[in-house]
């Protein structure tokens, strides 16, 4: 089960990878939208965000400002790699054996995640700040118009995926520091298994031991007479 292992995953080698199971699990599902989403942002830049108008030189569609689309195909570009090699250590996490490697691969999703969500937040009121103020003049027969809302429209979705993906990897680093942390909670024994007596049992006069693989060191009976009998008397003066 997914609960038995380290920070959300099973123990490792316990579970075969099962393809069918990982692609359609929701974290998987939303990095591929994520994936797809910065594809889409930093495709519709480069094909359709640069225009010329009576020149060589290529101009930006949002408001003639370079900086809004190297901002948007660099965040782009950045977690669009970003998702793949997430993908990638999601499918060899249950392998990891070693709680501190588990423990520092969430910590980095949950510092990337959230890196990627505030850009992308900020990305989306540049870029659409910079949409607003672009005049029609600047754009002839809307050239490049579907681009850039295309682009927009995709930035505020990414908001959305990553967010989720950061509040994914912040309970996953919770509940593995809470239950996950603790050798003692690895070195339970498992349900329905007896648990071994420590020390020996005293039934009535006989010594009785519960390990079955150890002889218990008295097995005869006490007799209370001997007992009494070969306790030592006082001189007398």
């Amino acid at each position: 089960m997914e609960s038995a292992g380290a920070y959300g995953a099973g123990k490792a080698g316990s579970v075969a990878f099962d393809p069918v199971a990982f692609f359609t699990h929701p974290r998987t599902v939303l990095r591929l939208m994520s994936w797809v989403f910065s594809m889409v942002v930093f495709s519709c830049i480069v094909n359709e965000g640069y225009i010329n108008i009576g020149s060589e030189r290529l101009l930006c569609v949002f408001n003639n400002n370079a900086d809004a689309c190297n901002f948007g195909v660099t965040i782009g570009v950045l977690c669009f790699l970003g998702s793949v090699f997430f993908l990638i250590l999601d499918v060899y996490f249950p392998s990891i054996s070693s709680v501190k490697d588990r423990r520092r691969a969430v910590l980095l999703d949950l510092v990337f995640s959230g890196l990627a969500s505030f850009l992308w937040f900020v990305g989306f009121c540049f870029l659409a700040n910079q949409w607003q103020a672009t005049s029609p003049d600047e754009l002839p027969l809307a050239q490049g118009s579907d681009a850039a809302r295309a682009t927009i429209a995709f930035c505020f979705f990414s908001i959305l995926t990553w967010a989720v993906l950061t509040l994914s990897a912040l309970r996953r680093f919770l509940t593995g520091s809470n239950r996950n942390l603790f050798t003692w909670q690895h070195l339970e024994p498992p349900a329905g298994s007896a648990r071994a007596t420590p020390y020996p049992i005293a039934n009535g006069a006989t010594i009785v031991t519960t390990n079955p693989y150890q002889a218990p060191p008295f097995t005869e009976t006490l007799d209370p007479q001997k007992l009494t009998q070969q306790r030592p008397v006082a001189p007398a003066f």
